[in-house]
């Protein structure tokens, strides 16, 4: 920058990490400018933001959430959350995913601002600097800046295998890699629901991937990520990872970046946990003291009204029943969308992977920038990855989804031949 005052160029106090950077992810930056085409009266199919909405095109709440967090507010949570997260909080969190399963008792867990904060605590604490994380050919992009801010890396095997199921082999091959490499292995697993893919494991799978684990985790400090945040939508496979999580725990650590955001619509409350198994106690107490001190050492403290209301709605008997309702009722409306875009999609021709539910799915493309352009020109926005497009169906309405296909068709013909 030039200072026309001094004819000079004015001296920088920004490390040179920090400089070049984007203040904004790409995922918004598209959402912003098929909002701001929509409002001029264009035609516009919107499928690249990651929260569910009506068929209306409003965000869809929970009217027991709202009740849960109006209530809160009144209750006095302008103080101070405990550090670590209210234990009551802590708790319901814990009983959500592990009730009436030995689990529950080897648990600890800290409160975080959303899954993002989960991901983030697990990640400077069971890595290295220096080190990288192990995760899905295809992955959620934050996963890559996480890591970079602080100061670790990212390293990625190959998700599906030629029969199109998870690829095992990939996975046994990238952590013995790590093993040898790093002495350690963090693998990062955003199952079920995958973003962006949509796949989601089968029991079958998980068995795969805890016999893996075994094996490796018995030379070397193995953990596990497993980032749940589309937990809720993912219907009956909703807790097929489970027995898997325990199996590991012969040899590893687990933990679960769990989130209010997508479970209860409260995306912009930062609600969240990250939850840590282990089969010893005095490492568990450990675990907990770390995850504490870089609480502190971070953000401080997380959303107190947050806390008080999701403990309600995960405690009260009343409120949890009707909560369950109304996410139903949502899950119902996701489900006819997904319905409708298998149906069009493979009638299309569109190569897809296994979906059954969760808000995003991926479609391959040999070059996902040309078919994104193409797309975008006819009025509906997906976001390119590498590989592929996502397609967010939590925000695209089911009468929408005949266009949004047929755009997709489009965009990947739109491909030169290789």
């Amino acid at each position: 920058m030039t200072d026309s005052s001094l004819g000079a160029t004015a001296p920088t106090s920004l490390i040179p990490a920090s400089r070049g950077r984007v203040g904004d992810h790409p995922i918004f930056v598209l959402h912003a400018e098929a909002t701001r085409r929509a409002a001029a009266g264009e035609s516009i199919v919107n499928a690249t933001l990651g929260a569910l909405t009506t068929d209306e095109g409003t965000l869809a709440v929970l009217p027991s959430v709202l009740e849960a967090f109006a209530d809160a507010q009144a209750r006095g949570a302008a103080g101070y959350a405990p550090i670590s997260g209210r234990p009551e909080f802590r708790r319901a969190v814990i009983d959500s995913l592990f009730a009436e399963t030995p689990l529950a008792d080897r648990a600890v867990a800290v409160a975080t601002p959303g899954g993002t904060g989960a991901i983030y605590q697990a990640m400077v604490n069971f890595l290295e600097p220096g080190q990288r994380l192990l995760t899905t050919q295809y992955f959620w992009g934050p996963y890559r800046d996480i890591s970079m801010h602080s100061g670790r890396g990212i390293d990625t095997f190959a998700l599906f295998s030629a029969d199109g199921g998870f690829d095992t082999a990939a996975l046994a091959e990238g952590m013995e890699r790590h093993a040898a490499e790093q002495g350690r292995v963090f693998l990062v697993m955003n199952f079920p629901c995958h973003n962006p893919t949509g796949y989601s494991l089968s029991p079958e799978e998980w068995d795969e991937v805890a016999t893996v684990v075994r094996r490796v985790g018995a030379r070397v400090p193995v953990t596990v990520l497993i980032d749940a945040a589309y937990l809720h939508y993912a219907g009956d496979g909703r807790d097929a990872w489970v027995p898997a999580a325990e199996a590991m725990l012969e040899a590893a650590t687990v933990l679960v970046a769990w989130t209010a955001s997508k479970a209860f619509t409260q995306y912009g409350s930062r609600t969240g946990a990250l939850v840590a198994l282990h089969r010893d106690d005095a490492e568990r107490t450990q675990i907990a003291n770390a995850l504490g001190y870089t609480s502190r050492a971070t953000w401080s403290n997380c959303s107190h009204v947050g806390q008080i209301a999701v403990t309600r709605l995960l405690t009260d008997p009343d409120l949890a029943t009707r909560c369950d309702t109304e996410r139903q009722a949502l899950t119902d409306t996701l489900q006819q969308r997904i319905d409708v875009f298998k149906r069009e999609a493979t009638a299309a021709g569109l190569d897809f992977p296994r979906y059954d539910a969760g808000f995003f799915v991926a479609v391959f493309t040999p070059d996902a920038a040309t078919t994104a352009r193409v797309m975008r020109e006819a009025g509906v926005y997906t976001v390119p990855i590498d590989g592929a497009v996502r397609v967010g169906l939590c925000c695209t309405p089911a009468a929408d989804v005949p266009r949004l296909v047929e755009a997709l068709v489009e965009g990947v013909a739109a491909v030169p031949a290789a």
